[in-house]
């Protein structure tokens, strides 16, 4: 997957500015200038990317009709795998909050960061549980453990 998030991401900059330059490229990815050359080449490879010469050492890149269908593509890949990741997250909130209801606490402390911790917390709100800091959080409030994409009910 992340093989496609950096070709839907050079194909998205180069379709923006394309007399971006691979250095150009790699700062607003922030990765390697290697690993976008390693891409575009492969884009150019499969036909999703055309180069012509401006000058001497200046290129620029233009997307071609299968470029433009690839990255559509891979916009509906995104999404796809973007929405599963959504509800797993969801569901999990969800069997945790339910422990949380049945024993008797009406609100949680959520320990993690991240766009996970955040499904979480909207999921928490949803279900009118009230979510408070570990500062404001009564003796005994259970936690939530939210550690990458898995969600568990803390220790």
């Amino acid at each position: 997957m992340t093989e496609n998030i950096h070709e839907f991401r050079i194909l998205e900059q180069i379709e923006k500015n394309p007399d971006a330059t691979q250095a150009d490229l790699a700062a607003q990815m922030g990765v390697a200038v290697g690993t976008v050359n390693w891409y575009v080449k492969r884009l150019i490879a499969k036909g999703f990317v055309k180069v012509t010469h401006l000058q001497r050492r200046r290129l620029r890149y233009l997307i071609t009709p299968k470029g433009i269908a690839e990255k559509s593509r891979l916009t509906v890949e995104y999404m796809r795998v973007s929405l599963r990741l959504y509800r797993n997250i969801r569901e999990q909130s969800l069997a945790a909050l339910r422990q949380v209801r049945r024993a008797g606490h009406s609100q949680v402390v959520i320990e993690g960061d991240g766009d996970a911790a955040e499904i979480c917390r909207l999921t928490c709100l949803e279900q009118q549980m009230d979510v408070v800091s570990r500062r404001q959080a009564a003796p005994g409030t259970p936690t939530i453990v939210v550690d990458g994409l898995q969600v568990r009910l803390g220790d």
